[in-house]
């Protein structure tokens, strides 16, 4: 291959509220202790009632775009992952089309959960390939706080909001760093009933006679979650190192998903990749879906937790079933 794919810019944004372990003790029959033990999540962050999915991811989008020093016009891909759009229909990427003045934009959204940011990027890297696009803004951006049951403390400790993004470019002399080498995406239909939301869509609509069963609500089977996201997560974290000729030996920095401390434990220590080598940020975000690997990656870059020349391995695992796996080279 002549060229390959660049990461030019990393972005992200979370809101300002802050809801802790101990904010919602007040709220449901639970315990920082009780969550912290089991998530190892600590806090999260809450949009406000005037933010919007899109208004996150704009945000987000703002600062890959000054990073990568590249403007609205310059942009030719939008890709907006989310389970938590502004609406159905169009596009929450459209609407971050409006916002940053992205004319010459093809906008869309994907939605594969928490898995979402590295199928967007996957679809990117191969419409900048082929030559069709050059310039890729992708955002993974999630309001979870609107989809949230309060009075279930099995699920409403998990998750908050936020947004995070990267500009992707050709590199057509092959010659630059942040590369994308390599990627391994899967998806299980057999199991979409252990993490989803049952009620909202065509199949069974919101109706007076509903309402109250709060069916637009996220529904979790917490322990076959577990059991499907460590040996998926570990497949796909695999099967990309194995495409590129490496080893969990040869990795510098594992950025996963941020859903659960044990499940991220469970991962590393069975590919045999030390703690220190493991970016984590669900203490302070709790799980953010779509938006969690995309705010790690630049909480990652910005702090200098990842350098140049480092091998960073993105892996995630989502509703759907989805997961998904991306291998970088700094």
């Amino acid at each position: 291959m002549s060229h390959s794919v660049t990461i030019s810019g990393t972005g992200s944004y979370v809101p300002e509220k802050v809801l802790t372990n101990h904010d919602l003790e007040a709220i449901v029959d639970t315990s920082d202790e009780w969550i912290s033990s089991r998530t190892g999540i600590k806090e999260r962050r809450i949009a406000s009632d005037t933010q919007s999915t899109s208004d996150l991811a704009t945000e987000a989008a703002k600062v890959a775009m000054k990073d990568a020093n590249v403007i609205g016009q310059d942009i030719d891909l939008i890709i907006v992952a989310t389970i938590s759009p502004d609406a159905f229909f169009p596009a929450t990427a459209c609407y971050v089309q409006k916002n940053i003045e992205a004319t010459n934009a093809l906008c869309f959204d994907v939605s594969a959960a928490c898995s979402g940011f590295l199928y967007a990027m996957q679809i990117a890297e191969n419409l900048i390939l082929n030559g069709q696009r050059k310039t890729a803004l992708i955002i993974g951006a999630e309001k979870l706080s609107s989809m949230v049951d309060w009075e279930d403390r099995n699920t409403c400790v998990l998750f908050g909001d936020g947004a995070g993004s990267v500009i992707l470019t050709a590199d057509e002399n092959n010659n630059k760093g942040r590369k994308l080498l390599s990627s391994s995406l899967g998806s299980d239909g057999r199991q979409t009933d252990i993490l989803h939301v049952p009620g909202g869509g065509s199949a069974c609509p919101i109706t007076p006679d509903n309402a109250d069963q709060k069916l637009n609500t996220i529904r979790m089977q917490g322990r076959e979650v577990y059991k499907y996201a460590v040996n998926a997560m570990r497949r796909a974290a695999e099967d990309a190192l194995q495409k590129y000729g490496l080893s969990s030996e040869d990795v510098d920095m594992v950025i996963p998903h941020q859903a659960n401390l044990r499940i991220i434990e469970a991962i590393t220590d069975r590919m045999g990749i030390p703690k220190e080598k493991t970016f984590i940020n669900l203490t302070k975000y709790g799980n953010t879906s779509a938006a969690a690997i995309a705010i790690a990656l630049d909480e990652a870059n910005k702090t200098k937790s990842i350098n140049e020349g480092d091998t960073v391995l993105l892996v995630a695992f989502g509703a759907g079933l989805t997961w998904a796996s991306y291998l970088l080279k700094w």
